[in-house]
């Protein structure tokens, strides 16, 4: 950080499909998790547990059969913003406490026992991703 205050004291996570290990580093320049042909300019970290297993989940829905969620404590490397794909840009303030960065972000170690979606839930957010696939997303 620059000396200013950060945004969010943490911890952060990431919501994921991808198997990870402590020590990884999720870098800018990867295919979206939630779009085809989309290479993301950011990497999206939260302070809530919850809304890093609402991303692996949706990122597993998108995903090849077989792919499980992951969620990972992670730490920014550099500083990050809030994400305006769903703060100011497009929601008032940040209720979900979503930043994104372009710095590599350090993979802590996994989480475990968080609460998966109920198959209904999950039923819901397939309609709702169907429905927002064209949905422009603020790279």
């Amino acid at each position: 950080m620059t000396g200013e205050r950060p945004l969010d004291e943490g911890p952060f996570f990431h919501g994921t499909r991808a198997p990870l290990r402590p020590g990884d580093h999720l870098v800018a320049g990867r295919p979206s998790n939630y779009r085809a042909g989309l290479t993301m300019r950011h990497v999206y970290i939260t302070s809530l547990v919850d809304g890093a297993a609402l991303a692996a989940e949706l990122a597993v829905l998108l995903g090849p059969e077989g792919s499980e969620p992951h969620v990972y404590r992670v730490e920014p490397t550099g500083p990050y913003v809030d994400d305006p794909n769903v703060t100011d840009k497009k929601f008032p303030g940040n209720p979900t406490r979503s930043y994104r960065t372009s710095a590599p972000v350090l993979v802590v170690e996994e989480v475990t026992g968080w609460t998966r979606l109920a198959p209904e839930v999950l039923d819901l957010w397939r309609e709702r991703l169907a429905a927002l696939s064209q949905a422009e997303i603020i790279n």
